[in-house]
């Protein structure tokens, strides 16, 4: 089996292909203003593939239906919903197409062949520009009833921010910038903090604190074994474990400590969006050949 496989962001559309269990070294192209021009670079990328392809895998925002063949929802590319684009994909490509969420995605990389491999109820938490999740339950994904299972950036606070808006990296570094009046982003804000940067620091951890309790929140609803994070945070070597330490003591403060699960990185990071799109499309075409 050889699957050309397609990620498509807000910002660039990654691509590589999925043979032999493994995925080729990754590509990008800027993620194209019109749904004509994405269909032709795509056609593009699969006519210079060096060898015949068996399908096509892809991961996308939104809320993918199966069933009506549509991306419902909205995104940062709102050319791909509300329209029958698995059938103008398999129209235009020639080649039988799966589509699958991009953090339903991620978590079905991480559960098949990542972190959660030993795991059966495992939550997949991803901290990127906005956040995002997934949900699996004895390690079949669950979409639940409106395809929005998961959705835990759409989780409120009392201040009636969502968790989006008020736990990721990307916006605590923009409000450093707004108070410093210069441009910092994630990285540079971590190094801040470690030279001794007060206001960086404090930061960092009012961040930590809204993960962690948000994390709380998912954890006494869902009951999940084991977290798995994901996002360009979770490269950070201490994330897991001062998340892991904040949650604990709020599970302990209300007497539940009992109930405390596992909290991971993800193993794959930026490629497992693609990753978990071609094991998507391995388990909807379970018979064609996987060599």
């Amino acid at each position: 089996m050889s699957l050309g496989v397609f990620d498509i962001g807000g910002t660039t559309v990654k691509h590589g292909i999925w043979e032999h269990q493994q995925l080729s070294p990754v590509n990008a192209f800027p993620t194209p203003v019109t749904f004509d021009e994405l269909l032709r670079n795509m056609a593009e990328i699969i006519r210079d593939a060096k060898r015949p392809l068996t399908g096509i895998a892809i991961s996308a925002p939104g809320a993918v239906d199966q069933e009506k063949r549509k991306i419902l929802g909205i995104s940062a590319v709102p050319y791909i919903h509300q329209r029958p684009i698995f059938d103008e994909f398999e129209q235009q490509l020639g080649l039988p197409v799966t589509i699958e969420n991009d953090a339903n995605c991620a978590g079905i990389a991480e559960v098949e062949l990542g972190v959660g491999r030993e795991a059966q109820n495992i939550a997949f938490v991803v901290l990127g520009t906005g956040v995002g999740g997934a949900l699996f339950v004895k390690r079949q994904l669950y979409k639940g009833s409106h395809l929005y299972g998961g959705e835990i950036g759409l989780l409120k606070s009392q201040s009636q921010q969502i968790f989006s808006q008020t736990g990721t990296l990307v916006k605590v570094a923009q409000a450093y910038s707004e108070q410093v009046n210069r441009s910092v982003d994630g990285k540079m804000l971590f190094e801040l903090s470690e030279k001794g940067d007060t206001l960086a620091k404090s930061a960092l951890d009012e961040m930590y604190q809204t993960i962690a309790k948000n994390l709380y929140n998912l954890q006494v609803l869902f009951d999940p074994e084991m977290i798995v994070l994901g996002g360009g945070i979770s490269r950070q070597p201490t994330l897991a474990a001062e998340l892991s330490g904040q949650l604990f003591e709020q599970l302990k403060k209300e007497g539940i400590e009992e109930i405390m699960p596992v909290v991971k990185c993800c193993h794959f990071h930026n490629d497992a969006n693609l990753i978990g799109a071609a094991l998507n499309f391995q388990k909807i075409f379970p018979d064609q050949d996987r060599s």
